[in-house]
């Protein structure tokens, strides 16, 4: 498909401008585009005009520690069987990753739903591979009309999270191409996103991001595929990746490609006209992303009333009813005596975590909702009834207080060094303990990335005596007092 670049702008991604610059480059600078310069951009390299391209988790909102609007997510999408709905949904979205100062969205999932206890069925469409490749369409075309790239993930056969780094998908070709293919042929035809993002696990035995039939006979040749296929964080294995089609190993800095594909190139155990070409393609993604920075900038706007009435319109576009028995619902409010509530999300404002976890301006739970929607005569009996967490929840709002007494909260401090040496240079009050967005990410801009050191403290005040377990879990050294006795 013809390559597009905004009306009046500069057009730096044409072939031949690509082309003149890669020509200019070194091996050892066009390695160099191969690995991320950090967890979340792309190499640069001034002399040669080639900026660093910034990406960020998605796909239903921005993966920050600033607030962002939080949409309903994939399996959300795909429930309202709405394409037109979506492709603006995709419009706000890219107009948030903008306004954070992002040039590509991570999403749309597009995997399959195959099995209940697959980890990530609420990031992914459907278990309908039609569905999804119309939702998924109307999603990347959304999302790239307004400057921002998007990430076609996770290609392929992504199906289960337990031991996806080294878990192989088992299957036939006809299943592969009548289930698990037609969303990402279509979304590649039809909506060309500016990147693929192989998936961690293998298939038929080959990972993913090694697999020759499937990024370059499958999705470069029969599919016509021009864009970049990155890894998805940490599922590069080798260096002969690169010649399987893989272009871009992320996070950065380089682990399998960088200093040894240099050396197995010049071994002649990997061909330097891979490198070659997948140098190019990361050019053309830089370039383009130049071309598209100032339609980003005009689109840039985040958490506006726009955005928080079409997230609400897409929740109740997905609301689906199964069945309805004897015309049971709706339930009138002022007949309502006495409700339970029984599951363990109920007290939650519930969404998905990792790459899907979002740090929305406000929360509401079901319960707290119901509770301001119904009666204050009604009675409302919460029970979990089960558990359905494989580590301890984060401490609620409520059970903290800062280190100075007064308010909701915990005080954290930040440093940038690593043994807490003088003043914090920057400290203040945040909401909870659960800092799983900082995967790969400075916490504040005062601190450097992989240097810094943070106290957290304050008091935790819970509603009822009786046995807690209190759990620790962080990439690092860390250490937890109770009391001032390290725990």
């Amino acid at each position: 498909m013809p390559r597009r670049t905004p009306r009046g702008k500069s057009r730096l991604a044409t072939d031949s401008n690509v082309q003149r610059t890669l020509s200019r480059l070194n091996l050892l600078e066009k390695i160099s585009l191969l690995s991320g310069k950090d967890g979340w951009h792309t190499m640069d390299i001034p002399h040669a005009g080639i900026a660093s391209v910034a990406v960020a988790d998605g796909p239903h909102g921005i993966r920050s520690t600033e607030p962002s609007t939080m949409f309903p997510s994939g399996i959300s999408m795909g429930a309202s069987w709405d394409p037109h709905l979506i492709e603006r949904v995709g419009q706000a979205l890219a107009e948030e990753t903008a306004a954070r100062g992002y040039d590509i969205l991570l999403g749309p999932c597009v995997n399959i739903v195959r099995h209940p206890l697959a980890g990530r069925n609420f990031e992914t469409l459907s278990e309908d591979p039609y569905l999804s490749a119309q939702i998924g369409t109307a999603y990347v075309k959304g999302v790239q009309s307004r400057g921002v790239g998007t990430s076609l993930k996770h290609f392929a056969c992504n199906n289960q999270e337990h031991e996806r780094g080294r878990g192989s998908s088992e299957l036939s070709q006809r299943a592969l191409r009548e289930i698990y293919l037609p969303a990402f042929e279509t979304i590649v035809k039809h909506a060309s996103p500016w990147t693929v993002m192989c998936a961690y696990n293998r298939i038929n035995g080959t990972f993913a991001s090694e697999n020759r039939d499937l990024l370059t006979r499958i999705l470069r040749e029969e599919w016509g595929y021009d864009g970049v296929v990155v890894s998805d964080w940490g599922a590069t294995h080798s260096t002969h990746a690169v010649e399987a089609g893989l272009d871009l190993e992320m996070p950065g800095p380089a682990k399998h490609f960088g200093d040894f594909l240099a050396d197995a190139i010049y071994h002649w155990q990997v061909s330097e006209q891979a490198a070659h070409h997948a140098a190019r393609r990361m050019i053309h993604l830089a370039f383009r992303s130049q071309d598209h920075a100032p339609v980003r900038k005009k689109a840039a706007s985040i958490n506006t009333r726009a955005h928080t009435t079409l997230a609400r319109e897409l929740a109740e576009s997905a609301i689906t009813l199964l069945k309805n028995q004897n015309d049971t619902l709706p339930l009138h409010h002022a007949a309502i005596t006495s409700l339970a509530i029984v599951g363990p999300n109920a007290d939650q404002a519930v969404q998905g975590g990792g790459s899907s976890h979002v740090v929305s301006p406000y929360r509401t739970s079901p319960l707290e909702a119901l509770r301001k929607a119904l009666p204050k005569k009604t009675t409302i009996t919460h029970v979990a009834g089960c558990t359905n967490r494989t580590s301890l929840s984060p401490i609620p709002l409520d059970y903290l207080t800062p280190s100075s007494g007064k308010g909701q909260g915990i005080t954290v401090e930040f440093f940038d060094n690593h043994d807490f040496s003088g003043s914090p240079n920057v400290s203040r009050v945040d909401s909870n303990v659960n800092f799983g967005s900082w995967w790969f990410l400075q916490p504040v801009e005062e601190v450097k990335a992989g240097r810094y050191a943070i106290r957290w403290r304050g008091f935790i005040k819970v509603p009822e005596s009786g046995t807690r377990e209190m759990e620790l879990s962080a990439i690092g050294h860390a250490r937890m007092y109770l009391d001032n006795e390290c725990i």
